[in-house]
């Protein structure tokens, strides 16, 4: 079959639409392609890219129903973005006060990884590719 051609985007909705856009912007470094504010649904669209590639749609609406987040719960399990150099983004992180999990190695690749956690909760990993 093989109709897929890859991820298009991936779509967030957040609880505080300043906290999570200042969090995803200033503290992961996404850019704003497009930021609409929709008003027959009170809600904001920001879509955000990664060195040009278009890949998160952030929403906010009135009242989200709260959601289970943890990485082990049913349904999607994580968001995970690629970095050149895992030790020096953890450090990024920190500073921003952001908590992140200690250092883990894939046993599969080789690879290092680190969990942290968007506003809301989301698990985020950075994976060093």
């Amino acid at each position: 079959m093989g109709f897929i051609r890859g991820v298009h985007h991936i779509a967030i909705i957040c609880s505080d639409y300043k906290r999570s856009k200042a969090f995803y912007t200033e503290v992961l470094g996404l850019t704003v392609l497009r930021e609409v504010y929709r008003e027959e649904r009170q809600s904001y669209k920001l879509d955000l890219c990664v060195e040009g590639r278009y890949v998160i749609e952030l929403f906010s609406f009135p009242k989200p129903p709260p959601r289970v987040s943890l990485p082990e719960a049913c349904g999607l399990r994580h968001l995970a973005f690629e970095v050149e150099d895992l030790v020096s983004a953890v450090g990024e992180l920190e500073s921003n006060h952001v908590v992140v999990e200690a250092i883990r190695m894939d046993e599969f690749t080789g690879k290092r990884f680190a969990f942290f956690q968007d506003p809301d909760g989301l698990p985020i990993e950075l994976y060093e590719g």
